[in-house]
């Protein structure tokens, strides 16, 4: 007999003992995950997993055998910390593709995570982002090369039902994209495509005709979840920019569906082709012509700290964006829209201009005090070599405006009628209330800027008959509202005529890009007398289609820094050339 500590161990004891082994061993052998190379044995359909099947999804936290082709490997903390297979589908014509999450594999492992490779794994399945993938990987055996895998081709639109299927595929697309939004470009590592062309906001078009083809189909990521990429992706080499506008061919990755969007995780490096390249300054087509211009210069403020720059160095490369625009301008007058309410503002900027100009080119044109309670202001500057200012400007006090407009009228010094130029700043479409003015298609508080422009249409009305004559006035600035939202039909329906809309092809009317979609929120309107007038009439487009890592207080923008007009401020300016 055995003795065991303090107890005796009878053969038969030891016999029960041996059977437990015996026991237990073929339990462990039964559930082991297989070995490296091990190819044999059943496996669960990658179609069950993602759901394509007729039977739904297989349950998360099921422990399955999967089989598939590695179809893009982004292994690593700085990627998806994973990679995609391909395998059997649902027998639609399509396969079915997977993510696995595989942090910490093991050198082995590692070894057989190749594109092309076949390999069977075992794990378990989850979620992530409202994606299905398979995670806690417990073996992986490499089953040899997949010879005769291909990219499937796909063409842009997808329906939703169509990006689940699609999603977890290797793809080559068909067409050329568009680079139509930037805005997650440093942040995230990922720029927002159209197909046909650029995308607008579908209210920015009073014409559904005139509505451009290209909306927003896909998002180009860079294989990877890191917030701040460092060094930024797709930059082009030698502008570092990249435009709204670009062309983008040769797309080639595997399709994903996280993040509340259809995403591209490139398996090769797409090429760009600036279609949209950064354009020179407007040229008049005559000496004799006065040019006006509205401009967004988003917060010039000298207090730091407040709603523009923080400190000194964000000043100086502020004025070292909006000298150069404003004076690529070349306007004889200039309505600002976003100036800090405080005189010394004003002031600043246009000494500064004149100095960088190296004469007293610039005027400010003073009105009365009443700017109203809000952080910033619009006002008016000018040429007083080459326009005459008509009596004092006027401040518009109809309580609708919490940012009172300003009107002033002028005449060019070589003679001409007389015209007036009111200057606006529209309630934004941010800042939502819970109940009242609440978005219904055409952003929050658009009843109030529609009320607005009514207000305006009859406080100029009034200012005529005060004058006692029937001056024609041009209204500039930023209205926070598309070409076709109510706010500007307030504008058309009072007698103004849409000048952009009049000398700008559909596909050029935008001034401002959010969330990839361009639309024009800035607006230069006249009535008929002044509109027959117009020689021409557009935007500088040096702005809107500009990434914000280019912003004077952008993230890392002190190391790289150059100045210049472009992205001097979120909406380009708009400009009118008039026959005196």
């Amino acid at each position: 007999m055995a003795r065991v500590g303090k107890r005796l161990v009878t053969p038969s004891r030891l016999a029960l003992i041996g059977a437990l082994v015996v026991a237990v061993a073929l339990v462990l052998l039964r559930h082991a995950p297989p070995a490296l190379g091990d190819c044999s044995g059943e496996f669960t359909g990658l179609y069950a997993i993602a759901g394509h099947g007729d039977d739904g999804a297989v349950a998360e936290g099921e422990q399955v055998r999967i089989r598939g082709t590695v179809t893009g490997v982004f292994t690593g903390e700085d990627q998806l910390d994973g990679f995609f297979i391909q395998g059997d589908g649902p027998g639609d014509g399509l396969p079915s593709g997977l993510f696995v999450y595989a942090p910490g594999l093991t050198p082995e492992q590692a070894s057989a995570v190749r594109p092309g490779r076949e390999l069977a794994i075992t794990a378990r399945t989850g979620r992530w982002q409202g994606q299905p993938q398979v995670q806690r990987v417990q073996a992986i055996a490499d089953c040899g090369a997949d010879e005769g895998l291909e990219p499937l081709p796909v063409s842009f639109p997808l329906e939703p039902e169509e990006e689940a299927r699609w999603a977890g595929l290797w793809v080559r697309v068909n067409q050329s994209m568009t680079v139509s939004g930037t805005h997650e470009l440093q942040r995230y590592g990922s720029l927002h495509l159209s197909a046909d062309g650029r995308a607008f906001r579908p209210t920015n078009f009073i014409a559904a005709d005139e509505q451009p083809a290209g909306r927003l189909k896909v998002i180009l990521d860079d294989g990877s979840h890191a917030t701040w990429p460092s060094p930024t992706p797709w930059l082009d080499g030698e502008t570092g920019t990249r435009r709204v506008g670009t062309r983008v061919e040769g797309l080639e990755g595997v399709l994903a569906t996280t993040f509340g969007a259809l995403r591209l995780h490139p398996t090769q490096s797409p090429r760009f082709f600036d279609d949209n390249p950064r354009p020179d300054a407007p040229e008049r087509s005559g000496a004799e012509l006065v040019r006006v211009a509205g401009f967004n210069v988003e917060n010039y403020f000298l207090n730091l700290g407040e709603r523009g720059a923080a400190n000194s160095g964000e000043l100086e490369r502020q004025r070292e964006r909006l000298l150069p625009a404003l004076i690529g301008l070349d306007a004889d007058i200039v309505g600002l829209v976003e100036m800090e309410n405080d005189r010394a503002a004003l002031a600043d900027l246009v000494t500064r201009l004149n100095d960088r100009l190296g004469e007293e080119r610039y005027r400010a044109a003073a009105a009365t005090p009443d700017t109203g309670s809000d952080a910033i202001k619009v006002s008016l500057i000018y040429r007083a070599d080459r326009v005459e200012k008509l009596g004092a400007p006027r401040r518009d006090l109809d309580p609708q405006h919490h940012r009172p407009p300003l009107k002033a009228a002028f005449r060019a010094r070589e003679g001409g009628r007389p015209f007036g130029v009111a200057v606006v700043h529209h309630k934004a479409k941010v800042g939502c209330p819970e109940s009242g003015d609440v978005d219904r298609g055409q952003g929050c508080w658009n009843l109030r800027r529609t009320a607005q422009s009514e207000a305006l249409v009859q406080g100029l009305a009034d200012w005529r008959k005060q004058r006692g004559d029937d001056l024609p006035v041009l209204i500039v600035g930023d209205v926070n509202a598309y070409g076709g939202e109510a706010p500007v039909r307030a504008f058309l329906e009072g007698g103004k005529r849409d000048l952009l809309a009049a000398h700008q092809p559909p596909e050029q009317r935008y001034t401002y890009v959010f969330r990839g979609e361009s639309g024009y929120l800035d607006h230069a309107l006249a009535p008929p007398p002044l509109a027959e007038r117009v020689d021409a009439a557009g935007t500088w487009a040096i702005n809107a289609d500009e990434p914000r890592l280019l912003e004077y207080d952008a993230r890392g923008i002190a190391d790289r820094f150059s100045p210049g007009p472009w992205r001097s401020s979120d909406h380009d300016p708009v400009w009118v050339d008039l026959q005196p």
